[in-house]
């Protein structure tokens, strides 16, 4: 019989939907509680863990108390054995480095953890690759190579894991960022290390990739054709990245590299969003039509749910599937190697609304046609 392990960072992603790219820190957890934030990570746990419900003969689950794992278990219908203490609704990264280890002595054969890069380094820290991990996506920036694709295919492969259908490991990179920078529109990735994941590579994400000089030509064609069909009454909500930042550019628009901005008649009146503050402007009845501009975040492919929480599921109900425009370039659509376009808003129901197929504008009048999973 396995023995699983489980973690929970309370307070991975908190940031995100208050358009704080992070959650690091003692100041930043309190600035996003103050902007209205609310845990999301439990509730990302709690769809991966269900997934084990009816495998619960075939491992044992130890986790720690309250919001770091026992909750979790109770409401996804799990029996489990509690490790350790701490103080509820103060928990830090020491708690994690401190139940990582607590759990690796116990002797699990897999360790499960839910949160972002900052998360993993706290993993990695803890335990090196002595014992085999595996991430449930919960932070606001996920660089490293260590997650599932998504919360609902972490829970798949922790089943297929547990019945003994996946049984070599890989060595995967722990990259995170300097969230600082990250907040002034620098993104500086660095390598800490590695941490050893189930070998699964169809459910578990790539590394995000870099940009390569030959996009340039690509992003100008394509940020010249949404120019020419930009529609001055309607309201565009224009996601992260420099793929964006592109298009804004053309449009001879002031624009925020890692935040969302709105635009009205060509002029931005709203910028660095918070997902209440897109909803507000959504609610106000004020714009007939809306549209959504979103990138594709190279090498691993999501369009919603890294990086540009603040559009979330809430904000993509009311704008709807068919108001949604995805850029990029054709070099970032060739490194994903004919993989599908992915989603993680958090929210099952708009994850399957937003699947199927769907058209990313690649050039000038050039589109190419794609599966969202």
């Amino acid at each position: 019989m396995k023995k699983i392990g489980f973690i929970v960072n309370p307070i991975a992603g908190i940031g995100g939907k208050v358009g704080l790219k992070g959650s690091d820190g003692a100041e930043t957890l309190k600035r996003a509680l103050t902007l209205g934030a609310v845990p999301e990570s439990g509730k990302k746990a709690v769809t991966a863990m269900r997934e084990l419900a009816e495998a619960q003969n075939l491992f044992e689950l130890y986790t720690y108390p309250a919001e770091m794992g026992a909750n979790i278990c109770e409401e996804a219908g799990l029996e489990y054995r509690e490790l350790g203490e701490i103080a509820s609704g103060h928990t830090t990264a020491a708690d994690t480095r401190i139940a990582a280890e607590k759990l690796k002595e116990s002797g699990v054969d897999l360790l499960v953890f839910v949160g972002g890069d900052g998360t993993a380094r706290d993993i990695m820290d803890a335990v090196g690759t002595d014992i085999p991990v595996l991430g449930i996506p919960a932070g606001c920036k996920i660089h490293s190579g260590v997650y599932a694709l998504n919360p609902k295919t972490a829970g798949k492969l922790l089943r297929e894991y547990v019945e003994g259908k996946v049984r070599e490991t890989i060595e995967a990179e722990v990259m995170d960022i300097n969230e600082e920078l990250f907040r002034q529109g620098i993104v500086e990735a660095q390598l800490y290390g590695y941490l050893q994941i189930p070998r699964e590579t169809k459910m578990v994400q790539h590394l995000k990739s870099g940009r390569r000089y030959s996009e340039s030509v690509s992003v100008d064609m394509l940020s010249s054709y949404i120019a020419d069909i930009w529609e001055p009454d309607t309201l565009y909500i224009v996601g992260t990245g420099s793929t964006t930042a592109a298009i804004m550019k053309k449009m001879g628009l002031p624009n925020t590299l890692l935040g969302v901005d709105l635009v009205w008649r060509k002029k931005v009146i709203a910028s660095d969003c918070t997902e209440k503050q897109i909803l507000n402007v959504l609610k106000s009845g004020k714009y007939n039509h809306v549209k959504i501009i979103v990138t594709v975040i190279g090498g691993q492919g999501y369009i919603f749910g890294r990086g540009n929480q603040q559009i979330s599921a809430d904000v993509i109900r009311m704008v709807g599937r068919e108001n949604i425009i995805v850029a990029a370039s054709k070099d970032k659509m060739l490194s994903l190697f004919g993989k599908p376009l992915y989603v993680d808003t958090g929210n099952e129901e708009i994850n399957e609304l937003l699947s199927g197929y769907i058209r990313v504008v690649v050039g000038y009048e050039e589109t190419y046609v794609t599966k969202i999973m």
